[in-house]
């Protein structure tokens, strides 16, 4: 599991204990310089850094150091807070990515902004395993839709307006989801990402930011969730 900062990362750990009592896991570090988990029996919890660049080079790493140790990883999850696009995702509340989309790779023209794609090349968007999204939804009760992957957090209710006008199922925006998505498709790994909402998408009112409240939320999802991905597996959902 993948977040940006060890405070998003010690937030899924709460809800990890280990079989037959909470034992405090060990860290480890593997055998590419810098790339450190949280590990318990069944995860890895990996703070990867902030931003899809850092994020993708920190997967990418660990899912090759899994590789080599003869342990590859049989899935991915990017998970962390995230600002939510009001009112069809308010702060508190849980998104679970159908879609995992660069909201800013491409270009800027005369006539709008242009998507990688559009420009001939690249991809903007992964898709996680439907399967997953509708199991990891229906025990957390997260609502279910595209989040963005921005390299620069939205600042302005006319940028905001903006983005949903391109993503109008867009959800929430964060700022790693895809490069960890990038990571885990070049490893054929399937990915998952989940949020919980800590501020809402436009201006930066950071009084309105519940940052605890959400990171109290991310702990009882992957409380509900940490079954689910136990047992899931991609090759009984093929």
């Amino acid at each position: 599991m993948a977040t940006a900062v060890p405070a998003e990362r010690d937030a899924v750990a709460r809800a990890l204990p280990e079989p037959g009592g909470y034992t405090p896991p060990r860290t480890v570090t593997v055998r590419l310089p810098g790339v450190t988990f949280l590990r318990y029996e069944a995860y890895d919890l990996l703070a990867a850094g902030v931003g899809p660049a850092p994020a993708a080079a920190s997967v990418s790493a660990a899912l090759t150091a899994a590789a080599l140790q003869g342990a590859p990883y049989s899935l991915v999850v990017s998970t962390g807070i995230a600002g939510g696009f009001l009112p069809a995702a308010p702060v508190g509340s849980l998104v679970v990515a159908d879609e995992i989309t660069a909201a800013d790779l491409g270009a800027e023209t005369a006539d709008g902004f242009l998507p990688v794609t559009e420009l001939g090349f690249g991809t903007v968007t992964h898709r996680p395993p439907e399967s997953l999204v509708r199991e990891a939804a229906a025990v957390t009760g997260a609502r279910t839709g595209v989040v963005l992957t921005v390299s620069t957090v939205t600042g302005t209710a006319a940028r905001a307006a903006a983005l949903r006008a391109r993503h109008p199922r867009a959800l929430a925006e964060a700022m790693e989801g895809f490069g960890v998505a990038e990571a885990a498709a070049a490893h054929g790994v399937p990915v998952l990402e989940i949020r919980a909402v800590s501020n809402p998408v436009g201006p930066r009112d950071r009084a309105a930011w519940r940052i605890g409240e959400a990171l109290s939320a991310l702990t009882t999802a992957f409380g509900k969730l940490a079954p689910v991905l136990e047992s899931w597996t991609p090759h009984d959902h093929q």
